[in-house]
């Protein structure tokens, strides 16, 4: 067994070797982003050291067994006895272990540092930070949000669908709006869909925020935001979330909300209907029941229920706290957003082929990073201090990273919206877009949704109205094709008389000719 005080003495040391390592690390300087984060990362794995031993350590120094006391008390002997006998352990351990590394943290701390070649391959190591991210990323220069968008769509009773450009636009108002998809309807965000919705965006950005600053403590900022949103809810200043002070009130023509059920009726009557049913009494029952334990001394009003503040058994309150600490990430990842929506439209310019090669660039950087040499340093540094680009009129990027000129904007009409009902009211923007979306696959589904064969004769449609129309037009020309062939094309008989097809055909059926 190791001496309790030996073991603490090399915790010590430990840790400020780790400490070193960490100051080293940080003091390095790095020219790319995907190297920043590789750093940060190894700096957050040797914090994360440091706090397991400084826990280890401060177990060891409570003693609870007594074990460090015993050993304090038996080193204090007056004769050596205890000495000898550890010293003999020391003797034996190395002569049945001749090849033992004398400090085996060493090679711990070389691999975390990244110096030793044999304990950690240069290119597993480049795989372990780019495994990270997705390739929509791009080491956390970008927020990769397409399913999170998809979510929202699919969201029922959506006034209508919107494009990522679009969704990008929406996440950015929040710095101004101070709530997250204010314009939605209340029976929208108290949907069960809409809490998926929240839930999966809030799992995703809290993701993106420790892979992409693995050295703030998210976790903690959190949960001050949630203590925060919690006095707030308290005091009933969280509003839209079924927090209605009274029960059947009427609000125009948007129907009678109840607060027991936490449901909106269309009309007075199916309310009045509704509160004669176990559903209603059961959930009456247990809101007097849970304000009553909440608070006493309050009084039911005249429909038999005590006005409620919004409490945490209401079923929204988990929705309602997601999309809170929600606006508490995002504002902070605002430039990152408004970064995406560039990269969105820059792509949207760029050929098949372009895209193709762009997405082979970063398998070749990654190549190079595996073997660095003199010259690429340069090379990345110029790309670092091109990173940063003045577009102050939001043009989309080229191929190069760069500002397409706007001349070549205002050419290929990228600020011009086209939108298209038959595709759920998606807003394309650029003619050569729009005209490409014709044959793509969203188009044609709406086509088929309609009963309509997506043919050339639709191309340019883009109103359900002229589409039905014009199919209702080609079935009419159709059928007086077919009668114009009928009467206008000739046949002759055996005796040389002359006849139209629909005459001749009647005379031959009767056997006259």
């Amino acid at each position: 067994m190791d001496s309790v005080i030996e073991v603490q003495r090399q915790t010590h040391e430990e840790i400020e070797r780790l400490e070193r390592a960490a100051a080293t690390l940080l003091s390095q300087p790095l020219t790319t982003r995907r190297l920043q984060i590789k750093n940060e990362h190894k700096v957050s794995n040797v914090l994360d050291r440091i706090r397991d031993r400084a826990s280890t350590l401060h177990t060891s120094y409570l003693d609870e067994d007594s074990t460090r006391h015993a050993e304090t008390t038996s080193l204090s002997a007056p004769d050596f006895a205890e000495f000898y006998a550890r010293l003999k352990k020391i003797r034996e351990f190395h002569l049945k272990y001749p090849d033992q590394p004398a400090d085996p943290f060493e090679l711990e701390l070389a691999g975390l540092m990244g110096e030793d070649e044999d304990l950690m391959d240069v290119g597993e190591n480049e795989d372990s930070v780019a495994l990270l991210f997705s390739g929509e990323e791009s080491f956390g220069r970008y927020l990769d949000l397409y399913q999170s968008h998809s979510a929202y769509n699919n969201l029922k009773n959506l006034p209508r669908h919107i494009s990522y450009v679009q969704y990008l636009d929406l996440l950015a108002k929040i710095k101004d709006d101070g709530a997250l998809h204010a314009d939605l309807a209340q029976d929208i965000k108290l949907s069960k869909d809409y809490e998926n919705y929240v839930n999966g965006l809030y799992n995703y950005l809290v993701s993106f925020t420790k892979r992409t600053q693995p050295l703030v403590d998210i976790d903690s900022q959190q949960r001050e935001a949630e203590k925060r949103f919690e006095q707030l809810w308290n005091e009933g200043q969280i509003t839209g979330w079924g927090d209605s002070p009274t029960n059947g009130a009427a609000n125009g023509s948007e129907g009678v909300y109840c607060t027991a059920c936490q449901k909106m009726y269309a009309k007075q009557t199916v309310y009045d209907a509704h509160l004669k049913s176990k559903k209603h009494i059961k959930a009456a029952a247990h809101q007097d029941a849970n304000k009553a334990a909440a608070d006493p001394s309050s009084t039911p009003n005249a429909n038999g229920h005590a006005p409620l503040p919004p409490h945490r058994y209401s079923k929204h309150y988990k929705a309602a706290l997601t999309s809170h600490l929600i606006i508490d990430i995002l504002n902070p990842l605002i430039p990152t957003i408004t970064e995406t929506k560039s990269n969105v439209e820059r792509r949207f310019a760029l050929t098949a082929r372009e895209r193709e090669m762009e997405a082979e660039e970063p398998d070749a950087n990654a190549q190079n990073a595996a073997q660095p040499t003199a010259a690429a340093a340069p090379a990345e540094e110029e790309a670092e201090e091109e990173e940063r680009i003045y577009n102050p009129l939001k043009l989309p990027l080229g191929w190069d990273g760069k500002p397409i000129p706007y001349w070549l904007y205002k050419l290929h009409g990228l600020g011009v919206e086209y939108r298209c009902e038959i595709c759920s009211d998606a807003v394309y923007m650029g003619r050569k877009n729009f005209e490409r979306h014709f044959q793509e696959s969203r188009h044609a589904f709406g086509m088929r949704a309609l009963g309509l064969p997506n043919t050339k004769h639709f191309h340019e449609i883009t109103r359900i109205e002229d589409a039905l129309a014009l199919a209702e037009k080609l079935k009419q020309e159709g059928r007086q094709e077919i009668f114009q062939n009928e009467t206008m094309e000739e046949m002759e008989d055996e005796e040389g008389n002359v006849y139209n097809k629909k005459t001749y055909e009647d005379l031959k059926k009767q056997g006259i000719i």
